[in-house]
């Protein structure tokens, strides 16, 4: 260790001596060991401390990199034109026949020309033909007019005078309120359902009701005809009270198919 001088001695000539001893310790030593060491202060051995402290490393920035030059682009190789070849020659066209081409040309169909260009009128839907159907229906009506007048006859329903009063000499039979109810009820009924002028409740109702009127003409007739051959004049009580409602029946199925068909309207 060395002696302690007389006077005070200067950084620089304590640095020596520092790297000396932390050579020997193998480290650098710390502030209170230079300060016991050297006999020298705080200030002092702070600096021999920052003297035997490595110097930081300059710092190497990265060299910028030069962008390299755009690639030049790679023009494509300019097409070497080649000899124009002259057309084939056109076969020579003769008065008698069309030269073949080679192009496959459509087989043209015959064009009808319109109605309007020949001076005609459009053809109209023609409308079926149904008078024959009245021509059939005719004896079918003679035949149930005469059996529901008679059958009304036997039932209890007669002449009786509708005007008493007003017009004493006009009286009408009663009896013909069947065939007009029944039949043309089931017939206008048949109409509403099969016509297709009307959906939903009011087609049912028609579709049902014009077989109950259909299925209870024929079992009037059906009745008539029997009694008849069987060689009655009146007709049982229970056949009377069913005749003597049909007017109320076929009044309220004629209202009702007439307020559904009125709301299917609406």
């Amino acid at each position: 260790m060395t002696a302690p001088s007389a006077y005070p001695r200067t950084v620089d000539e304590l640095i020596p001596h520092a790297r000396d001893l932390a050579d020997r310790l193998g480290k650098i030593p710390s502030r209170n060991l230079l300060m016991t060491t050297f006999k020298v202060g705080g200030p002092k051995a702070k600096e021999l401390l920052a003297a035997l402290m490595p110097a930081p490393a300059a710092s190497t920035a990265p060299e910028p990199i030069e962008p390299e030059p755009p690639a030049e682009p790679i023009l494509p190789a300019e097409p070497v034109a080649e000899p124009a070849v002259p057309p084939a020659p056109l076969p020579p066209i003769s008065a008698d026949k069309t030269p073949d081409l080679g192009i496959a040309r459509p087989s043209a169909a015959p064009v009808e020309p319109p109605v309007a260009e020949l001076g005609g009128k459009p053809e109209r839907k023609r409308r079926p033909v149904v008078w024959p159907v009245l021509i059939l229906c005719l004896p079918a009506f003679v035949a149930v007019w005469g059996g529901w007048v008679e059958m009304g006859r036997m039932t209890g329903f007669g002449m009786v005078k509708p005007l008493p009063g007003i017009a004493d000499n006009f009286e009408i039979n009663t009896a013909i309120t069947l065939p007009i109810g029944v039949e043309t009820y089931a017939a206008y009924a048949l109409y509403v359902w099969l016509s297709g002028l009307v959906d939903g409740a009011a087609r049912k109702f028609a579709m049902w009701s014009a077989i109950g009127s259909l299925l209870v003409g024929g079992g009037g007739q059906l009745t008539y005809h029997l009694m008849v051959t069987a060689g009655w004049q009146t007709a049982p009580w229970p056949i009377t009270a069913a005749v003597a409602c049909l007017p109320v029946a076929v009044l309220g199925m004629g209202a009702g198919l007439a307020h559904l068909m009125h709301r299917t309207a609406a």
